[in-house]
């Protein structure tokens, strides 16, 4: 398994796995031809990115067995999902805040991200894992007042589309099965969520191939998996929220009412 990550650092921006002493600096392309340098940078040296930079962002809804059944909701034939702005994308660390033109509630949901590796068009399941580059952590916030504000049009896009309304990483580790993953979510100390993966309606595999069907995902581009049982408010002036998958590590954002 290995931990990849992008980083700014002398005004450049440069990518590598995450090490015990800090960053083995690679050249070439995350998604294509590279080799470590030899050179190893210490965190405290770098400023952490997205640990990726897609084209777009799929953002499932109604994808486990579990908030279906709560929610009193039918399960759904096929994925449910729509597309989020890519500049909502920020990093773990990053300080989040809602818009001054909004005072209503805003949610957390802590997600597992699918990060693609290579172009994909309208693959089987059992070739999805030969596209999938590897995994992240997302927190797909969101506006509900903004979503449900209108009864004639959810606004999906622009409830979740907000500047910074995006944040995935710290990393995205590869060798991992997502069958086995557990998502958990503390909100200001207080776990909020703690769901595994495999309740999933459609599996990261399914996820892939169905979507690959509609639209071609290209390297780098995201896939969040959906969310599970505990979503809540962020109602404190200042929200601290961690998602926390093992074998990915922790995404943690400061969001300020």
């Amino acid at each position: 398994m290995k931990q990849w990550l992008r980083f700014r650092h002398g005004g450049a921006t440069g990518f590598g796995t995450l090490t015990s002493s800090g960053i083995s600096v690679h050249e070439g392309e995350m998604f294509g031809r590279h080799a470590a340098t030899g050179k190893t940078l210490a965190l405290s040296e770098v400023e952490l990115l997205a640990p990726c930079a897609p084209s777009k962002i799929v953002a499932l809804w109604n994808n486990f067995h579990a908030l279906a059944a709560k929610l009193n909701q039918p399960e759904p034939p096929e994925p449910l999902y729509l597309l989020k702005a890519t500049t909502s994308i920020t990093t773990s660390g990053a300080v989040i805040r809602r818009p001054s033109y909004y005072d209503g509630k805003t949610t957390y949901e802590g997600e597992l991200g699918i990060v693609i590796g290579k172009t994909c068009a309208r693959v089987s399941p059992a070739e999805a894992d030969g596209f999938i580059f590897g995994y992240t952590c997302v927190n797909d916030i969101t506006a509900n007042d903004i979503l449900t504000g209108d009864p004639t049009f959810p606004q999906w896009a622009r409830a979740k589309g907000i500047d910074d309304y995006g944040p995935f990483g710290p990393v995205i580790a590869t060798g991992l099965d997502p069958a086995k993953l557990v998502v958990r979510t503390i909100l200001n100390g207080a776990e909020r969520q703690n769901y595994p993966i495999a309740d999933m309606i459609f599996s990261a595999q399914e996820l892939v191939s169905k979507i690959s069907h509609d639209m071609t995902l290209l390297p780098g581009d995201l896939i969040a998996v959906g969310t599970s049982v505990g979503v809540g408010v962020m109602k404190e002036p200042v929200n601290i929220v961690t998602v926390a998958i093992d074998g990915i590590g922790e995404l943690t954002n400061e969001f300020r009412l």
